[in-house]
């Protein structure tokens, strides 16, 4: 292995590329950015390991609160791209900067739809403050009361709003104001219902938009991300060329060949660790009368990693595996509780990348005490991006045993709330003269409630730390990675635990079979690791998954 190319083939990127796997869960994660779902809703992603908080804001505040789209896209761009942000964990299987680049896609959308809801707020809202205040006082006490589980509830908010219609007709009709106060007064009342209006279509037709992408996305990814902002024309656009920038190095650090181990949890990104196969034998010259000629843990992983990348032949014409993407890792220990992780830094590392020369030192000698720990990685991206399986392998040599181990790490499919696409809204009602049926009853896309909530938003969305501090907004789970943290385990769909653990075997076998080949040419005495390898071969014929973190499992 000479040259930079050499190297660059051996060391090189290690998540896959658009081309390798399938899109479906950057498409699923990118499509929450345009949602409309209640923000609650995002809870029901939660998997065992990893919790998403929603931050309810001021109780008395109803009407600011976010939907999943408006809290989602926002909590992910200022993790993801904010300054000074923490390091963020690989989103394997998928395509974190596409997602970004969604949410800060849906973001626009949404403020061009709140530059002319504020516009309104400001000429219908503002000048005429008095009924607005009056108005919003009556959504406010409905959107209190639907809160409440009781069926009353919503007949109750509507009797309080439709009261203060009939009130505000009669002050029409018997003003007690003359001259100027008096035609003031009628447009206090009259003007807030006319934006309301005006702003009503205009929701709309936002609100159609972003569910048209939703769907598209959901679809098959037809509709791409369009992020002008992103895109400098002039030296001067400070703003526009630090965004070219944070997207690029979440590229670089989704790159990255350090991933964290995070006890039970597994290595970060990866999933956990379901099962684990060791080979240790005593190091023996196979001639008495010579010692055996020196070599290094490196020497074995050469030999593996060039053997690996013969996987996807076989001496059949019948499927089998399709080409795995086989790189090198730099493992860093973290706690399970920990709420963040430190990348590795220095004149070794550029670009999120260990460089080679560092990684072949590791590999050689960290192998006992502390320190990163190097391993080798074998993976594939499965069932159009679901399924990302990954079998590690790291040999060591203490003393005179050498030790090969090989573990299996699973990442199950998307959480199916991302997976639903967009429904019309409707509710079921008894019919009048069949009281034992019921139909089904459309409802408007924005309804009043709607309208008002973003209306009264727009104008603070100019300022989110307020808007927040009022509203609320969702706190994403840490070490936050956009993956790994709403991912499903695997084992409860048949065929991709099928996959998981089909893989073992094979793989177990290359690892070896290159490994024993290594030995032998370093005369080294093999029959022992025979043994021992024909021993787990057997073995392995018959995984299943367990908890192989949880050591009393």
């Amino acid at each position: 292995m000479s040259g930079d190319g050499g190297f660059a083939d051996f060391f090189g990127p290690q998540v896959p590329r658009a081309g390798d796997g399938g899109q479906t869960p950057t498409f699923a994660l990118a499509s929450a950015a345009y949602r409309d779902n209640p923000v609650e809703d995002i809870k029901k992603a939660d998997n065992d390991w990893y919790e998403t908080s929603v931050n309810a804001g001021r109780p008395w505040a109803k009407l600011f609160r976010p939907n999943l789209g408006e809290a989602f896209s926002r909590a992910v761009t200022a993790r993801m791209l904010g300054s000074g942000r923490a390091p963020l964990i690989q989103s394997f299987g998928a395509e974190p900067q596409m997602v970004v680049e969604h949410c800060l896609a849906a973001n626009g959308i949404r403020k061009a739809r709140d530059s002319r809801l504020t516009l309104i707020s400001m000429v219908c809202g503002l000048l005429f403050l008095p009924g607005t205040l009056v108005w919003l006082l009556g959504f406010q006490i409905r959107a209190g009361v639907a809160r409440t589980e009781r069926k009353q509830a919503g007949a109750l908010g509507t009797a309080v709003l439709f009261a203060i219609g009939v009130l505000a007709v009669l002050f029409l009709l018997r003003m007690p104001f003359t001259g100027f106060w008096a035609w003031y007064g009628r447009a206090a009342i009259v003007m807030p219902v006319v934006g309301w209006f005006w702003a009503k279509r205009i929701c709309e037709s936002t609100a159609n938009e972003l569910r048209d992408r939703w769907s598209g996305l959901l679809s098959g990814g037809g509709i791409g991300a369009k992020v002008p902002e992103a895109v400098p024309s002039n030296p001067n656009e400070t703003a526009a060329e630090q965004l070219r920038q944070s997207l690029a190095n979440l590229g670089a650090e989704q790159q990255s060949n350090s991933v964290f181990y995070a006890g039970p949890k597994g290595i970060l990104g990866m999933g956990t660790r379901w099962g684990s196969w060791q080979l240790a034998e005593e190091l023996v010259p196979a001639d008495p009368s010579r010692e055996i000629h020196p070599f290094r843990s490196w020497d074995v992983i050469r030999a593996i990693h060039d053997q690996l990348s013969l996987l996807e032949r076989g001496p059949l014409n019948t499927g089998g595996f399709t080409k795995p993407s086989i790189r090198h890792w730099i493992v860093t220990p973290v706690g399970e509780n920990a709420k963040g992780v430190s990348r590795p830094a220095g004149a070794d590392v550029e670009a999120h990348q260990v460089k080679p020369h560092a990684i072949q030192e590791i590999c050689n000698k960290q192998q006992f005490g502390a320190g990163d720990r190097h391993y080798l990685g074998v993976q594939w991206t499965l069932w159009d991006g679901q399924l990302v399986l990954t079998m590690l392998i790291t040999v060591t040599v203490l003393h005179s045993t050498l030790r090969i181990e090989v573990t299996g790490h699973a990442l199950g499919p998307i959480n199916g709330l991302f997976m639903g696409k967009p429904e019309a809204p409707s509710k079921s009602v008894t019919k009048s003269f069949k009281p034992w049926e019921s139909r089904k009853v459309m409802l408007p896309l924005v309804d009043a409630n709607e309208v008002v909530r973003l209306a009264l938003r727009a104008p603070l969305t100019w300022y989110p730390p307020l808007l927040n501090w009022l509203g609320g907004t969702i706190g994403l789970p840490e070490p936050f990675g956009l993956r790994h943290v709403w991912a499903d385990q695997p084992w409860r769909h048949r065929f991709m635990a099928d996959d998981a653990l089909r893989a073992a075997t094979p793989v177990l076998r290359v690892v070896h079979t290159a490994a024993i080949r290594v030995l032998a040419e370093n005369g080294v005495d093999t029959e022992k690791f025979g043994s021992r390898s024909s021993s787990l071969s057997t073995a392995v014929q018959d995984p299943s998954p367990g908890k192989a973190d949880l050591y009393n499992a």
